[in-house]
């Protein structure tokens, strides 16, 4: 039911010979006529100094790339790094949602190694009304609830009656500090991002951290999110769940188990009620595609298939080190999916290769009938 047709490269460093350039944190937006475009992360290290998010535009439904540049002007007068996520809305406009962190001390990461912690950030948008090749400056956005730092884990959702929504989760400030508490969350805008009055709770648990949480609209109008769970003081990830809201994202039901152990899970809406799952697998090696049905607000897996990198030795995270240095130490992760028709999925995730974190498509074909 799930068959990998082909596979390339969105981005690699063209020198990796001459200097360090690595590649994170793709999202994926159909400009329409076959024209794709890819939004991620570039800098020397994970958390250097030059990292921001840059640009990739194909003309032939991903199978070629053509680098257009950075998303933004960096010009600022406080040195700061940034990270976006885009959407293409239904007026056909993008959106870019994202966060700058202030790089005050040059000599330190975005996160503390002793408290967890972020530097100083902010959140903003940013808009195009020409297909991606310019972007307006960035535009503050203001949370609906005090804390002093957020995850930029997804790009903006637009629900069918116009309400955009803005999934994130909450994070610690440089001092340690987290007045909101550990949860995932979504902020909701009812006109166009201008102001973000509410949120809704899709995961708290306590001790528990949900990063990278994926949010789809499903065909009967409900909202489906998946987290990745992770205790670090147990130094140990938690199976997947998911939740079903049926009130715009508000609310949401308790979670239930998926029945998959993975992190960094990203979903895809199908016809037919069908959700498709790329994950890194933890009780196994390697980024995984799974084919899951909804049957009411019940989750049955159908077929999985392995996408890349099965003959790692690991996937992820083990608890032996600081939570944030395992996390910049992981090998590959955060996969995008975006349906090019009925049954054809072009799918994005960044991935080492050699030295080099490149950006790696495969598109992949589902609902394929078994001889």
């Amino acid at each position: 039911m799930i068959e990998c047709l082909e596979t390339g490269l969105v981005y690699t460093n063209p020198q990796p010979y001459l200097k360090s350039c690595q590649a994170f944190h793709p999202t994926l937006v159909s400009l329409g006529n076959g024209e794709i475009l890819c939004s991620f992360d570039l800098g020397e290290a994970v958390e250097s100094l030059d990292y921001c998010t840059h640009l990739s535009r194909s003309t032939d439904n991903g199978n070629t790339w053509h680098l257009q540049g950075p998303l933004l002007n960096t010009t600022a007068n406080r040195p700061a790094t940034h990270s976006v996520r885009i959407t293409r809305l239904s007026d056909n406009t993008l959106t870019g949602f994202g966060a700058r962190f202030y790089r005050d001390d040059p000599t330190q990461g975005i996160v503390s190694r002793k408290t967890n912690g972020f530097v100083p950030m902010d959140l903003f948008l940013t808009r195009s009304n020409d297909a991606g090749r310019t972007w307006s400056p960035p535009e503050p956005l203001h949370p609906p609830i005090d804390n002093p730092a957020f995850e930029i884990c997804h790009a903006i959702v637009e629900r069918p009656d116009g309400t955009w929504l803005a999934p994130t989760a909450t994070a610690r400030g440089h001092n340690g500090t987290q007045p909101a508490g550990e949860k995932a969350l979504i902020f909701h805008s009812a006109n166009g991002g201008r102001t973000w009055p509410s949120y809704g709770i899709t995961f708290e648990q306590p001790g528990i951290t949900h990063w990278e949480q994926s949010v789809v609209s499903l065909e009967d109008g409900k909202l489906l999110a998946v987290a990745w769970a992770h205790d670090a003081s147990a130094g140990k990830n938690l199976p997947t769940s998911y939740v079903i809201s049926t009130d715009g994202g508000h609310t949401f039901s308790s979670p239930r188990p998926t029945g998959l152990n993975g992190q960094t899970c990203k979903l895809l809406a199908l016809p037919n009620h069908q959700i498709l799952c790329v994950y890194r697998r933890t009780d196994k090696p390697g980024l995984w595609a799974n084919l899951a049905h909804l049957d009411g607000d019940t989750w049955h897996n159908l077929a999985e298939c392995p996408l890349w990198g099965t003959n790692r030795t690991t996937s992820g995270m083990d608890g032996k080190q600081n939570t944030f240095d395992e996390l910049s130490g992981l090998h590959f992760g955060y996969p995008t999916l975006l349906a090019l028709n009925q049954t054809e999925v072009l799918i994005a995730f960044w991935c080492l290769e050699g030295w080099t974190c490149n950006i790696r498509w495969i598109k992949i074909q589902t609902n394929k009938k078994a001889k």
